[in-house]
C-alpha cells in the first residue's frame, strides 16, 4: 500500500521540447509540460474537450532520456509524485508551484515529427 501514496499517473502530449540544465554537481533536470485531455458531451450534445497542464520534473537518467528522445507534441505515459514548492521572486512576493516529480517515462505515440 505505501507505493500509492503520492503517486501520479499520466498520459498526455508535450507541450514543448525538454528544457534539460546540468545543476553544479554535474546531475541533470530536466522541465516538461504534458497536456492531459477530457471530452464529455453537454445536454445539448455538443462535444467539449478540457485541457489541464502539468508541470514536470525529471531528474539524473530520466532527465537524459527525455533530453535524448522526447519532442514536443509526442504522447507520453509518466509515473511520479506530486511536490509542492514556494520561493520569494525579485520583488519579494511569496510564489507557489506544484509539480510532478518523474520517476518513469514511456512513450507511447509516435515521435512527433
Amino acid at each position: 500500500m505505501n507505493s500509492l501514496k503520492n503517486s501520479v499517473r499520466l498520459v498526455g502530449h508535450l507541450g514543448n521540447n525538454p528544457e534539460v540544465k546540468e545543476i553544479a554537481s554535474g546531475k541533470k533536470v530536466a522541465k516538461i509540460s504534458l497536456a492531459t485531455n477530457e471530452s464529455y458531451k453537454k445536454n445539448t450534445g455538443e462535444l467539449v474537450t478540457e485541457t489541464q497542464w502539468h508541470n514536470l520534473v525529471a531528474w539524473g537518467k530520466t532527465a537524459e532520456i527525455a533530453e535524448k528522445f522526447l519532442q514536443k507534441g509526442q504522447e507520453v505515459c509518466i509515473e511520479g509524485r506530486l511536490n509542492n514548492r514556494s520561493w520569494e521572486d525579485a520583488e519579494g512576493q511569496k510564489r507557489y508551484a506544484t509539480e510532478v516529480v518523474v520517476n518513469e517515462l514511456l512513450m507511447v505515440g509516435k515521435k512527433a515529427s
